[in-house]
């Protein structure tokens, strides 16, 4: 299997000198619950480093948290979930279910939507990815499960197989990632499937698995979804493999997110 490498990252679609806000990527993240406040926000945080407008929908007290951080989101803007629809239409790609939990509410909210706009681009994560119906799978999504995940929703199935059957792109996280989907500058080659090494024990902190999330949906918003997906994978352990050298493991996901646009600018720039 073939590793990622850093000429793959470069492919990345850079912001074009005299562009106008929105140009640059709309993102939705729909996430977080009553019990789990941090993980939607993480993956807030680094997309709004990305994208031009950073849309946010969670249950009323997390709505609250982002309202009080405002001067940090400026470009960003808090959407009630009774009010979801327009802004699906209009962004680019939409992230749900980091923060959501195992139960009927984050089963309904997810299978509805993605019943009901299976033409957009989606990013289906933890909660939403634990409760998801296979069957409504829209062409194209990424998919981020751990091994775990992984074998609830698909039980021991190859992840080649899963991004076949469902025409999606299928990110199985680890201590090596794997990336299995169709690459559209390379569509006539089918599923393919990329490793990406990297990393160290100070990710398997909470929160680094939401980072990601976040960070391949804002590239998932102005470019394929498979270029996103392993771009991203990759970013995120070098970013985590740069904070090592500083602090070894002692980083969290707010450290993460922080040295990720470090990085990209490294690599990109």
């Amino acid at each position: 299997m073939e590793s990622v490498t850093i000429d793959d990252v470069k492919k990345i679609r850079l912001p074009q000198r005299g562009s106008h806000k929105g140009q640059n990527g709309r993102l939705l993240v729909i996430g977080g619950s009553h019990l789990f406040h941090a993980a939607s926000l993480w993956a807030l945080t680094v997309a709004s480093r990305i994208v031009d407008l950073a849309h946010y929908s969670s249950v009323p007290e997390n709505n609250a948290i982002v309202h009080e951080e405002k001067k940090e989101f400026r470009n960003g803007i808090v959407v009630p979930r009774g009010e979801l629809g327009p802004y699906i239409e209009e962004d680019d790609c939409i992230l749900i279910g980091p923060g959501m939990t195992r139960d009927a509410e984050t089963e309904t909210i997810t299978n509805t939507l993605l019943t009901k706009y299976p033409d957009k681009q989606w990013v289906i994560d933890a909660g939403s990815l634990q409760m998801m119906d296979c069957t409504k799978i829209p062409k194209h999504a990424i998919l981020t499960p751990h091994h775990a995940e992984f074998a609830h929703a698909f039980g021991s199935v190859d992840v080649a197989d899963v991004a076949q059957k469902y025409q999606c792109i299928v990110l199985l996280k680890g201590e090596k990632d794997i990336a299995c989907g169709i690459d559209s500058s390379d569509a006539a080659a089918g599923v393919q499937c990329r490793s990406i090494a990297g990393g160290n024990p100070g990710m398997t902190k909470g929160g680094t698995g939401d980072v990601l999330a976040g960070l391949i949906a804002a590239l998932a918003c102005k470019n394929d979804p498979f270029l996103a997906t392993i771009a991203g994978s990759f970013i995120n352990k070098r970013a985590g493999d740069e904070l090592y050298k500083k602090v070894g493991p002692y980083f969290n996901a707010t450290d993460l997110a922080n040295e990720i646009p470090v990085v990209m600018k490294e690599l990109l720039f």
